[in-house]
């Protein structure tokens, strides 16, 4: 199965500095792009129709992608391992705080069936939208991966992700000290195959999706880019 996971923030002429909470990026230098544009890219590059919506949601902040996830999973609409295709302005892989620490220290160790307790994370401050990502990797429910990338993106992408040869982005294996200590009970983190679009322009879905997805990110997004948000809304039936 595969998902389309959309952040707002991509569809913006430059990347925005995090705003205070409660606050919103400032207009200039980021202005949205226009709903031509948007449409284009649903259509062509990510093979959606408006007279077709795919199942999904919309929600504020884009750890609530990982939030519709466990409940499409626990309701047996979404098979794990699932592929994403990321499109955002950030990797959301833990650049930043809380970072990857956590995760890679005190969630891999755990049995992979006892991983996902999203509420647990919650609650000690180290899930958000900044890392959900990597926790999806780490509970094993992704079995590919691709960042489609604003073309201002800055650099964000974690060391773990291994480049081929020719430079590019290849594979994320996690690993730790702490998840090596328990390999032989958990067995080896999966390789899961992760591609970097830098130009957006060059990714076109491989397939249809199942499921898509839409965060806001308020704080990375200026007010007057929220008037894309009914028009991305078209090609999404909620549920």
């Amino acid at each position: 199965m595969r998902v389309l996971d959309i952040d707002l923030d991509f569809f913006l002429a430059d990347c925005c500095e995090l705003a205070e909470p409660g606050e919103r990026p400032a207009l200039a230098g980021h202005e949205p792009w226009s709903r031509e544009a948007v449409r284009l890219f649903l259509e062509e590059n990510c093979g959606l129709s408006a007279d077709r919506p795919i199942p999904g949601r919309v929600f504020e902040t884009h750890d609530g992608a990982l939030v519709l996830w466990k409940e499409l999973i626990e309701k047996g609409l979404l098979t794990v391992p699932f592929a994403v295709t990321h499109v955002d302005a950030h990797s959301d892989l833990g650049i930043g705080k809380p970072g990857p620490g956590f995760v890679l220290n005190s969630v891999l160790p755990l049995a992979p069936d006892k991983r996902a307790d999203i509420e647990r994370y919650y609650k000690m401050k180290q899930l958000d939208e900044a890392n959900y990502l990597l926790f999806t990797l780490a509970f094993r429910w992704v079995k590919a991966l691709e960042n489609v990338r604003n073309p201002r993106s800055r650099p964000d992408i974690p060391s773990f992700a291994i480049k081929n040869e020719a430079g590019e982005y290849a594979s994320i294996r996690l690993s730790s000290f702490a998840q090596a200590l328990f390999e032989n009970k958990n067995g080896k983190e999966p390789t899961i195959p992760f591609r970097v679009y830098d130009d957006y322009r060059t990714f076109r879905s491989s397939g249809g999706y199942d499921f898509v997805s839409l965060a806001i990110s308020p704080r990375y997004a200026p007010k007057e880019a929220d008037a894309l948000v009914e028009l991305i809304g078209e090609y999404i039936r909620p549920i």
